[in-house]
């Protein structure tokens, strides 16, 4: 799980909230199936940008999994205006997954 950030101790609170967030066709946390990309925080703003993809284009769960993180994100960091970018480049794979999300998905 490698998330680039620019403010290590807020990424830290963000991941922490974000490990709540259940891909529901997975069973696992989107932290752990490395689906978070880039945690930027504006100051001056007040504003969150996470970076994120998808396991697929086409996730039927897809915007369950974006309003699941965006709630968590507003939760962490109450006052800050919460922004939620999907990308697909990279495109997700298992290597993404973390070694304790391997281990759940018995991998």
């Amino acid at each position: 799980m490698n998330v680039s950030n620019n403010n290590e101790i807020k990424s830290t609170i963000a991941l922490a909230g974000l490990q709540y967030v259940i891909d529901p066709e997975i069973g696992l946390n989107i932290v752990d199936l490395g689906l978070v990309y880039d945690l930027y925080f504006d100051e001056e703003k007040k504003k969150v940008l996470c970076t994120m993809t998808l396991t697929t284009e086409f996730c039927p769960m897809g915007d369950a999994i974006v309003g699941d993180t965006t709630s968590s994100l507003e939760a962490s960091f109450p006052g800050y205006q919460i922004e939620v970018k999907l990308t697909f480049d990279p495109p997700w794979s298992y290597d993404a997954v973390s070694e304790q999300g391997k281990q759940y998905l018995g991998m």
